[in-house]
């Protein structure tokens, strides 16, 4: 199993280059990659050599990659839309109280002393780089989709290992997830801005 650090867009030139959509929060450490596996998101990745990997200076988010055997314009089509990928054990170290969504994504939910789960972690929502506050632990729950800030005050304990996680969700919270209740997603955002929590 491998973590996506990128994927590829489109050939960037004509000496076989690609531009790739940075997926990772550690991007400098893009540039030092000598090796990858690229992945269809069907078949085994494949290892390929890295000749060079630089960052797009007038592209935020964007890395130019130059990859082993590839010469040209047609070979770096044959390359579009895979992702650039390195193993789990090579993952960068994350600072106590921060995770991987891919870690996140399928926790069993359960609120404190619940002896049933609440249900399970599908995604990881964002509130994107122009609102500050904890991002959204999208739960399949048996009512419906739950939206649950992923905040030390509401997240209480965080077992990766288990794939477990115990939630004191606030008054109200439920609520909030109910269809046909317009002001919802507002009001998460609003318990979302007033709570700590360390992105990843």
């Amino acid at each position: 199993m491998g973590v996506t650090l990128a994927r590829i867009v489109r050939p960037q030139g004509r000496r076989g280059e690609v531009a790739a959509e940075v997926l990772t929060d550690f991007p400098d450490r893009l540039t030092a990659l000598r090796e990858a596996y690229l992945w269809d998101g069907t078949n085994p990745p494949q290892r390929v050599g890295v000749r060079a990997c630089r960052l797009d200076a007038l592209h935020p988010g964007r890395a130019i990659f130059h990859f082993e055997g590839c010469q040209g314009i047609a070979d770096a089509e044959r390359l579009r839309g895979l992702d650039v990928q390195i193993p789990l054990a090579e993952r960068a170290p994350l600072p106590t109280g921060r995770y991987y969504v891919s870690d996140l994504v399928g926790c069993a939910v359960f609120e404190q002393g619940a002896e049933h789960q609440l249900g399970c972690v599908r995604d990881v929502q964002f509130l994107g780089e122009q609102t500050t506050g904890a991002p959204l632990l999208v739960v399949e729950a048996q009512r419906g989709e739950l939206l649950i800030p992923l905040a030390e005050e509401i997240c209480t304990r965080i077992d990766i290992a288990s794939h477990r996680i115990e939630v004191a969700l606030p008054d109200g919270l439920r609520e909030l997830n109910l269809p046909g209740r317009a002001e919802a997603s507002e009001r998460r955002t609003e318990i979302a801005h007033r709570l700590r929590t360390g992105r990843e």
